[in-house]
């Protein structure tokens, strides 16, 4: 798919014209598989059982069950390699992140995003770096002076693998703030769960994480929020959090949640699952659930997925070069 350009593509299927809901002709006949790349305990996993979740509570599956499933490993390409199995089979969904392009452009990942349909981005996610609460570090320049001073000082936890969004959401700032970003010392974790464990057992010293696993470590009095890679100052539980643009480095980092689907699906299969996320995000309870998560719920359907994801290839394959966290593609 991603040999052909986003406009071709879309057009081929017949979506270009996709502004409103449209009625699909296709519905789930049986079982639907929804494959998570990630271990339980990060926003990957939990959004996806939210949305299961939804799915079963709204019925829009047509009166057929939803399960969930962790394939975990090789940094979520296990996961990609099995939804890419399934191609032509709605029954099987995948989990749509920007992560997955990150490590996937950095090489870190052994399977390519742009091989799978993106149905629906449904959360705009937060990115923040946190310590423990009886740290010395203060805020985001506080840990910039550090690593200036010592780059390799600290042992910074990312999850699920190295070159993803979390290590690039705070790989940007450090980097545009003059931190010798290679010579960090970075450990990954399979998630953003397990690395917030890890901080507050000391095993590692701070953590780039997406809010909803940070900040209920936060309300215990366990952990201290130093900076957010939003490009703009948050609201409800981020509220007061400062910006690394507030602080004075030059550097946002955002990323998306959502589904995606195997390769080969048609487009009565997108468009009957478009409209059912678009329900999804439109669900009071789900977007009780991400506000108070600390992201921001969103919907933008297939085409704007789509168009998502070939521009966030093309800019983060430009990151990843002026990081040199990889070689780019």
């Amino acid at each position: 798919m991603h040999r052909r350009t986003a406009t071709a593509w879309i057009a081929g299927l017949g979506l270009s014209g996709l502004t409103a809901p449209a009625q699909a002709s296709w519905n789930p006949s049986e079982r639907i598989n929804y494959i998570i790349g990630v271990a339980p305990g990060g926003t990957v996993d939990l959004y996806a059982r939210g949305i299961k979740d939804t799915l079963d509570s709204l019925k829009l599956t047509h009166g057929q069950s939803v399960l969930v499933e962790n394939k975990v490993g090789a940094g979520g390409a296990i996961a990609m390699q099995f939804l890419k199995g399934q191609a032509g089979n709605a029954h099987y969904l995948g989990t749509f992140h920007t992560g997955a392009i990150a490590g996937a452009v950095s090489g870190l990942i052994k399977a390519d995003p742009r091989d799978f349909l993106p149905v629906a981005m449904l959360v705009e996610e937060t990115s923040l770096v946190a310590v423990r609460a009886d740290s010395p570090l203060k805020d985001g320049l506080d840990l910039v002076a550090a690593l200036k001073a010592e780059p390799a000082k600290l042992r910074i936890a990312v999850a699920p693998a190295l070159g993803q969004n979390t290590h690039l959401a705070l790989a940007k700032p450090l980097s545009v703030a003059g931190v010798a970003i290679g010579q960090l010392t970075i450990a990954p974790f399979r998630s953003s769960g397990e690395s917030v464990t890890a901080l507050i057992g000391g095993h590692v010293d701070v953590v780039s994480a997406t809010a909803p696993v940070i900040l209920p470590q936060v309300q215990a009095g366990k952990l201290r929020i130093l900076a957010s890679a939003a490009p703009e100052p948050g609201n409800g539980a981020l509220a007061g959090v400062k910006t690394w643009r507030q602080l004075g480095v030059a550097a946002d980092y955002v990323s998306y949640n959502g589904v995606t689907l195997p390769p080969g699906v048609n487009a009565d299969q997108i468009r009957f699952w478009e409209e059912a996320l678009r329900q999804v995000a439109h669900d009071k309870a789900w977007i009780a659930m991400v506000e108070k998560s600390g992201n921001k719920p969103i919907f933008r359907g297939y085409v704007d997925s789509h168009r998502y994801l070939q521009s966030e290839w093309t800019a983060t394959t430009e990151l990843v070069r002026q990081l040199n966290l990889g070689a780019g593609k």
